[in-house]
């Protein structure tokens, strides 16, 4: 993670391709193209990897949690359950719906607490949204189970785990919904970009008609399509899912190179008796793009981070001290900093934030180091990194 640092030649002929025939937009202008379309090839790949029967292409990852959203019937005043955990992006696309983001605690998968799940659920809650964090899980098989008792939709939002697995079935098709991010630091990228999966025709014929103006998308006339409901642009363009083509292709070639680093270091990393590493339920596989660990107290993780960057150990995190995955540092979301009038359910709820303690996140956030795990490096730097990391980390404990 990320794709482009691999870019080749399959990226260039897919791109090439869409250049020569000349239409970049993923609808339409059907005589022009030449046989060529490559969302359409695209979204055919997702659903043979994914194993699911239907995949929709949108502009981005926050894109596919909100057009997810809107298909299955989420809107104004209903409330979605969220970690604490996570990139603002998800109580963003949930409140662009009128929808009310409803913040619960993390427990050491670095996702959702379903016993937290459990105890937010109200006589408004539609949906539960566990955010597959740093190419892991949370505990599936919980969450599930408190849906299906609630009767309520389980949306996975796995922009940051795509090619992890849980009981041999790939992360994102484990929930109702699955959404995706190929945004330009994803393991694989379109530059910008993301997905929605569901083996639910409904939802899907929802997601296509509702992610283009409402367009229904029948016949070969463009312009005579009727709009069975109203819609929004939400479109990805054939360049991006030509990028995202070719490298989806090679997903296995990213997530063997990825678990190979991941490996060197975690090895590295568990000869110090004092650090411990995330929970990834029974049955679960990491994609591998992070490798994340716990130190004994949020002053030693904050001391290893100070030691890291002296000795120019780059792309690791404490989230606690993070602007934008964390809620300890979303005071715009706190202060309901819009630029348009919110709904009063929607800040009281948000105003609510400010006083609200999370201290079970709290403990896991502020003694967690998460490191992304770059496909670039050789085996010998991925080794010196590792000496690194363990120097540093014994002179802070």
């Amino acid at each position: 993670m990320p794709g482009f640092e691999l870019f080749g030649n399959q990226e260039r002929k897919e791109l090439n391709d869409v250049l020569d025939n000349g239409v970049l937009m993923r609808y339409g202008f059907d005589g022009m193209r030449n046989g060529h379309w490559k969302a359409k090839e695209l979204e055919a790949e997702l659903q043979k990897i994914f194993q699911t029967k239907h995949a929709q292409l949108v502009s981005s990852g926050t894109a596919a949690v909100s057009v997810a959203l809107a298909s299955a019937g989420v809107g104004a005043g209903d409330e979605v359950i969220m970690p604490t955990f996570t990139f603002v992006a998800s109580f963003e696309a949930i409140m662009m719906l009128g929808a009310i983001p409803i913040l619960v605690e993390i427990d050491d998968t670095l996702t959702l607490d379903p016993k937290a799940v459990e105890a937010a659920i109200t006589p408004k809650t539609k949906a539960v949204m566990v955010v597959q964090m740093c190419g892991s899980m949370g505990d599936v098989d919980g969450l599930q189970e408190v849906c299906s008792r609630h009767n309520l939709l389980l949306v996975e939002d796995a922009c940051q785990a795509i090619g992890g697995t849980y009981k041999g079935k790939p992360l994102g098709s484990l929930g109702d919904l699955g959404c995706f991010s190929f945004d330009f630091v994803k393991t694989v990228t379109c530059g910008e970009g993301g997905a929605v999966i569901t083996n639910n025709k409904d939802y899907y014929l929802n997601a296509d008609h509702y992610s283009d103006h409402g367009h229904d998308h029948i016949g070969s006339d463009r312009g005579a399509e009727t709009h069975p409901f109203l819609g929004y642009n939400f479109r990805i363009s054939e360049l991006h899912a030509a990028v995202g083509l070719a490298q989806i292709r090679r997903l296995s070639e990213f997530l063997s190179i990825q678990k190979k680093n991941y490996t060197i270091l975690r090895n590295a990393l568990a000869e110090i008796p004092e650090v411990t590493f995330r929970t990834v339920p029974t049955g679960g596989e990491e994609s591998y793009a992070f490798l994340n660990f716990f130190l004994p107290t949020k002053d030693i993780a904050r001391k290893t981070m100070k030691a890291f960057n002296e000795a120019g150990v780059d792309v690791c995190w404490n989230y606690y001290d993070n602007n934008w995955h964390y809620v300890r540092k979303w005071e715009h979301l706190k202060d309901a900093k819009s630029l348009y009038p919110l709904s009063p359910d929607i800040k009281a709820t948000l105003t609510a934030l400010k006083t609200k303690k999370f201290p079970q996140s709290d403990n896991y956030i502020s003694r967690n180091i998460s490191c992304l795990i770059k496909m670039s490096w050789t085996e010998g730097e991925v080794k010196e990194r590792a000496s690194k990391m363990v120097k540093a980390i014994q002179s802070s404990l």
